[in-house]
Formats: C-alpha cells, sequence, structure tokens
C-alpha cells in the first residue's frame, strides 16, 4: 500500500493479478471533470452537479427491480387483498430497510473496487466461501424460478391461454441473449432498457389505479398510521421478507463498478457514494409507489371478499377482468403487460447477478457470455420442470411460491452477515467504514429482518414438517445452519470493529 493511502486510511483495495473486477476498463462510464483537485492531497467533495448525477444514474434503476419483481407483485397484491389499506406503512418502512442494505452494498463497491461475492472470497476460507457460493446460487436460482414463472403466466394471458408455461418460460430464456446484445454496447444501453422496463410497470400499474379508484384518504393513512392484526401477521412479515433479496446484495456491489472512479482520492470516492445514495433512493421511491399502486388496487378490489382467500399471481388478472370487465383496454392484458414488464427486467438482473456471484466467489477466468450461459441454464432447467410440473394447477402454484419464499428467507443472512462484516471492517473499508451510529442501526435493522424471516421460517414448518425421520433432519439442518450464522457473526468480530477508532 502506498504512503498516501496508508497516511488516509483508504481501503484495501484490489490486489494485482485480480483482473479488472465486475467490468473491464472499456466498459465502464468514464466520470469527467468540471471541477479541479489539488493533486493526491484533495479529501474534500466536489460540488453537486446535475451532470455528473446524470453520469452515475443508472445502477440503482438495475438494483431497484428486485423490489418489483413477480414475486414482490404477488406479496403487494396479496397484502392488499387480505390486509387492506393496513400495511402500507410497513411497505414504506421495508423499502427504507431495503435502501439501507443497499447503499451499504454500493458502499462496499465503490470504496474496496471489490463486490461482496470477491470480497467475501479473501476473507472467509476456502469451506466457507465455497458454502456461501452455494447459499448464493440456491437463492438465485429460487428468485429466478418465480421470475421466470412470472413471465410465463403474463405471456399466457397475452396468448389467451395458447401458450402454456412451458413455451412462456422458454420464451423467458431468450432473454439472456438481449442481455449479452445489448452488453456488447455499453452498460449504458443495458441501463436504458431497465428504464424503459421500469416505465412500462409504472404506466400498466399508475393505470390499474386510475381505473379502479382506491381511496386517497385510506390510502394515506395506511401509510402513516402503524396498524397490524393476528390476521395479517403472515402477510405483514412476506412484506418485510421483500424487502431484501440475497442476489440483490451481491449485484448492486458489483454494478456500482461500472463507473470509472478515482479510488486513490478520498474526495472522488465521498462523491460517488453521494451520488449513488441520490440515485438509488430516487429509484427505490418509484419502486414504492409502483407497490403502493398494486396493493391499493387489489385492497380496493378484493379486500373483505371471498375472492382474497384465494387470490396470487396466476388468478389475479382473472379476478380483476371479472370485477371490471372489459372496455377498450381490457384490465387483464394491463395487468399481464405490468407482469411481463417486471418478470423480463427481473430474470435479466438475475442473470447479471449470476455472473457477479459464480464469478466472484469462484475467481473463475471465463468470457462472459460464457458465464451468462452458464447462469441462465442452470436456472431455467429447474424452471421448466416446475412449469411442465404445474402448469395446469394454480394451487400447486401458489404452494410452490410460499417455498420459494421460504428459500429466500434461509438465504438472506448468508448475504446480509458477510455485507454488515465487511462495511464496519477499518481494516476492509478504511475512512470508509460505517461510523458507530449508523453500525448500530444497521446491526439492528439486520436483525429485525433475520428475526421476522426466522419467524417466518419457524411457523411455516412447524405447519408442514410432520414425522420423525422428517423432524430429525429439520433439526439437524436447523442446528447445521444456526452454528454457520454465529460463525459468519464471529468471524466478522463486530464487537472487535464496534470499539476500533
Amino acid at each position: 500500500m502506498s504512503l498516501y493511502h496508508e497516511k488516509q486510511k483508504l481501503p484495501l483495495l484490489r490486489d494485482e493479478g485480480e483482473g479488472e473486477g465486475a467490468f473491464d476498463y472499456s466498459q465502464r462510464v468514464h466520470i469527467h471533470g468540471g471541477d479541479e483537485t489539488e493533486g493526491e492531497e484533495f479529501t474534500g467533495t466536489p460540488p453537486f452537479s446535475w451532470k455528473k448525477l446524470w453520469l452515475f444514474t443508472g445502477p440503482g434503476l438495475l438494483m431497484s427491480i428486485a423490489f418489483l419483481d413477480p414475486g414482490n407483485l404477488e406479496g403487494g397484491l396479496q397484502s392488499g387483498a387480505i390486509a387492506g389499506y393496513s400495511l402500507l406503512w410497513l411497505l414504506f418502512w421495508a423499502t427504507g430497510i431495503g435502501l439501507l442494505v443497499q447503499l451499504l452494498s454500493a458502499r462496499l463497491g465503490v470504496a474496496t473496487g471489490r463486490h461482496l461475492a470477491e470480497a467475501c472470497r479473501s476473507e472467509y476460507p476456502k469451506w466457507a466461501r465455497l458454502l456461501l457460493w452455494v447459499m448464493a446460487e440456491f437463492a438465485l436460482i429460487g428468485a429466478d424460478i418465480q421470475e421466470v414463472i412470472g413471465s410465463a403466466i403474463a405471456i399466457k394471458i397475452l396468448s389467451r391461454g395458447h401458450l402454456p408455461l412451458w413455451a412462456g418460460v422458454f420464451i423467458s430464456a431468450f432473454d439472456c441473449f438481449i442481455f449479452l446484445f445489448l452488453e456488447n454496447y455499453g452498460v449504458r444501453k443495458l441501463e436504458a432498457l431497465f428504464a424503459f422496463l421500469i416505465s412500462v410497470m409504472a404506466l400498466s400499474f399508475a393505470w390499474m389505479f386510475v381505473q379502479t379508484k382506491p381511496s386517497g384518504v385510506q390510502l394515506l393513512l395506511g401509510i402513516v398510521v402503524p396498524k397490524i392484526s393476528s390476521k395479517t401477521v403472515k402477510q405483514a412479515v412476506a412484506v418485510v421478507g421483500c424487502s431484501i433479496m440475497p442476489h440483490n446484495v451481491f449485484l448492486h456491489s458489483a454494478l456500482v463498478q461500472s463507473r470509472d472512479i478515482d479510488t486513490s482520492k478520498i474526495g472522488k470516492v465521498r462523491e460517488a457514494i453521494k451520488y449513488y445514495t441520490i440515485e438509488s433512493s430516487a429509484a427505490l421511491a418509484i419502486s414504492f409507489v409502483i407497490n403502493v399502486c398494486v396493493t391499493t388496487v387489489f385492497a380496493k378490489s378484493f379486500y373483505g371478499t371471498e375472492v382474497a382467500k384465494n387470490i396470487g399471481l396466476v388468478n389475479a388478472g382473472n379476478a380483476l377482468q371479472e370485477k371490471y370487465g372489459g372496455g377498450l383496454f381490457p384490465i387483464l392484458y394491463i395487468w399481464a403487460i405490468g407482469v411481463l414488464a417486471a418478470g423480463q427486467s427481473s430474470t435479466i438482473t438475475g442473470t447479471y447477478a449470476g455472473q457477479f456471484i459464480m464469478g466472484g466467489f469462484l475467481h473463475m477466468r471465463l468470457k462472459k457470455w460464457q458465464r451468462a450461459m452458464i447462469t441462465r441454464t442452470c436456472a431455467i432447467i429447474p424452471t421448466l420442470i416446475v412449469a411442465l410440473a404445474f402448469d395446469r394447477s394454480e394451487d400447486s402454484l401458489d404452494i410452490l411460491n410460499e417455498w420459494l419464499n421460504i428459500l429466500q428467507s434461509i438465504q438472506i443472512p448468508f448475504a446480509l452477515i458477510p455485507l454488515l462484516c465487511l462495511v464496519s471492517n477499518k481494516e476492509v473499508m478504511g475512512v470508509f467504514a460505517i461510523g458507530p451510529v449508523l453500525k448500530a442501526i444497521s446491526w439492528l435493522v439486520g436483525t429485525l429482518v433475520i428475526v421476522i424471516n426466522g419467524y417466518l421460517l419457524v411457523n411455516f414448518f412447524s405447519k408442514e414438517v410432520s414425522g420423525p425421520a422428517i423432524i430429525s433432519f429439520v433439526v439437524v439442518f436447523t442446528t447445521a445452519y444456526v452454528a454457520f450464522v454465529v460463525y459468519l457473526i464471529l468471524r466478522g468480530k463486530p464487537y472487535l470493529n464496534w470499539c476500533r477508532k
């Protein structure tokens, strides 16, 4: 490390020989000046610039897709149908929790020049990082099944039932080629595609909002006044559980490296963190508004009805159509367009995340198209099996979706705990390690999310698990699971890091 890095306590950056990280130099967006910094000693943050904010805008859009994927849409519509407007306040705070975690992920990527998977490879012994990789892959495959099935459901609706789910899965698989095509023309083209898809979602669900005319007063009260009942605990847990997607934590720390930042200057790193904070906050604000539209549409349409008990992503469009009828633009197809945009955008980001997870943990020297094809194949094959098995059974798809949500809940600690340990560690982050107040808030939030998801797991398995053999397996698995979580916490030495100045 240079004398300047030692003096300023800059983070330990990428070692030579590790490669160029998530993005090659030629792929990065170059942040041009507009301000003059006085050599290496400059540590202040350059003044705000709208032009620079525009150059930094993009990674937050891709990150926000995880808050709008079909799994989140299903959670939102079920929350509205069963709990009405009463859980909107929880959606607001859950989005805030998600924002905090994603900003910490971005901070790690900007300050160290490594994304989370790479940092885990450096910080943990081989057995632990391989186990973390396996957990991340399971989380990614589970999320991708939900996303591809969501796209396939939308395609089935738009084709008026002529294309079954398995055909929709095949069509969705080709989004990988869209991703590879656009990536050749630069990351900004890919970001423009996501801006378009988010716009399609926003227009579709806003149109539904206007058509169904939810109560504005109840909407505002739902956001401001905390309220929860014993009948809506399951939906409340689902809302919080959707705030953190394990693969998205890995993804965001890599996406921020798409900008060429001079990490030898503290001021430049601080500037990047500032702009990423602004654009990520704006992106998640948009995702929050879209999720509010979905929740309130189904709260207005089905809260307190018999339909609410059995509504899900598969039959939601038909339920809306039966209630509101056809018209010039039938609400069934508007709903399907929104779901398709959500599904396609989230599957592409899943492919992107898979590249970084595989390359980071395994340090594989494969070409990006090879890693993309491997990632896509690993996700599509189980999804195709699911589509063939459950094509004619809506109830079975809902049960599968519940199991996939459980899978995501199981994986959350294996992305969240390493992230919190790393951003708290001054040896890794240098002056960009989070301070005592933010550290306390982050660990409190992390603990809260893990406990809430733990409640979901206990509640689910207490109802679903029976028989001595299965119970014994669950006990052994739970013991090993808890032991690994404790190991990750102790390995990160959060208590020692707390005391370091």
